[in-house]
């Protein structure tokens, strides 16, 4: 099978749109099928290629302002390429919160009519500025609408998520299927020790969303420091928020670690922490409950995730623990359910 993924950014980028794809497309090259990626890069001048364990990137030069809107430039260029996917099988496009992806899957439906289009929309449902809201509002929302028309299927990770899609596009209910995001398998080879740790953890995107602020507060009151591992549009100012409230000593600001590293950080964490209230899905979170880390989260993270809320604690949550899947069993659903090709790993 040959499948097209197209995505905002890819690997060796940080994100956990990009994250999904990297785990999804690599497990399926080792399946035996052919995957190409098609991602925006804003700090290059023409198309670059290049090959990523096997799977085939293309990455586009994009229009990126604050890490934002991904918007393709050179579009006859662009459109050129796409020409040539005349043999792919299954289209698959990631997020609708990025111009890049949103406009490709809408010109591949253009040229292809007949091709099958999944979208996973990554939906939040508004923007996280003034100005994208304004934009998502009076715009955008009605281009994703357009799209989410022509796609085969809508790829949601959690019933939140649909709650939210359904509550601005009521009429492609019967396109969903639900199919949770996964763990690497690596991750099974930790188990919690931090029982008697000195450190709440956080891992992923700064954004202004996320709500770091409150999990900053929560370290102080519960006399742990929080270790912030990430990078992100925010980070300046929730450095200057911590400096004005805690003189810096509660917390710890760290890059994105090597795999091992970030794997042996969390394990040994008294607690994994997430206050944000508009993801879908939270990987940090299920790979926290994979190795058995307790976490703290809002109320929405524990609902997308598929769990119960233990204890109040503030405006968070200790969230009752879950069995989480792994990347290869969450492959074998979307080649079943959204790919509808059985294969098993």
């Amino acid at each position: 099978m040959n499948i097209l993924y197209v995505v905002s950014h890819y690997y060796p980028y940080i994100g956990g749109v990009e994250y999904v794809v990297k785990s999804i497309a690599e497990r399926l090259v080792k399946l035996g099928h052919e995957v190409t990626v098609i991602a925006g890069m804003s700090r290059i001048k023409n198309p670059k290629c290049e090959e990523i364990n096997k799977v085939y990137v293309v990455r586009w030069p994009t229009w990126s302002p604050g890490d934002a809107y991904h918007i393709p430039k050179m579009r006859n260029q662009l459109i050129s390429l796409l020409k040539k996917f005349r043999e792919v099988d299954i289209i698959h496009i990631h997020s609708a919160h990025a111009v890049l992806p949103v406009y490709v899957g809408l010109q591949m439906k253009n040229l292809f009519p007949d091709k099958r289009l999944i979208f996973t929309l990554h939906y939040h449902g508004h923007g996280h500025t003034i100005y994208r809201e304004i934009a998502w509002r009076i715009l955008w929302r009605k281009v994703i609408k357009k799209l989410v028309k022509q796609a085969n299927r809508i790829h949601a990770v959690s019933m939140i998520e649909v709650k939210h899609i359904l509550k601005h596009y009521p009429h492609i209910r019967e396109k969903i299927v639900i199919i949770p995001n996964g763990v690497d398998e690596d991750i099974y080879k930790f188990k919690w020790i931090g029982s008697q740790s000195d450190y709440l953890i956080y891992a992923g995107r700064i954004e202004k969303y996320k709500k770091l602020e409150i999990a900053i507060d929560l370290a102080y009151l519960m006399k742990l420091r929080i270790l912030i591992i990430g990078k992100g549009p925010y980070k300046n100012k929730l450095i200057r928020y911590v400096k004005r409230n805690y003189n810096n000593y509660y917390i710890t600001f760290l890059r994105p670690q090597p795999r091992e590293n970030y794997l042996k950080l969390l394990s040994k964490a008294r607690y994994a922490i997430n206050p944000s209230e508009d993801e879908a899905f939270s990987l940090f979170v299920a790979e926290a409950m994979a190795i058995g880390v307790p976490v703290i989260a809002s109320k929405n993270i524990a609902k997308a995730i598929g769990t119960l809320t233990l204890k109040s604690m503030g405006n968070l949550f200790l969230l009752k623990p879950v069995k989480v899947p792994s990347w290869s069993e969450v492959v074998n659903r979307y080649l079943k359910e959204l790919y509808t090709i059985t294969s098993s790993l």
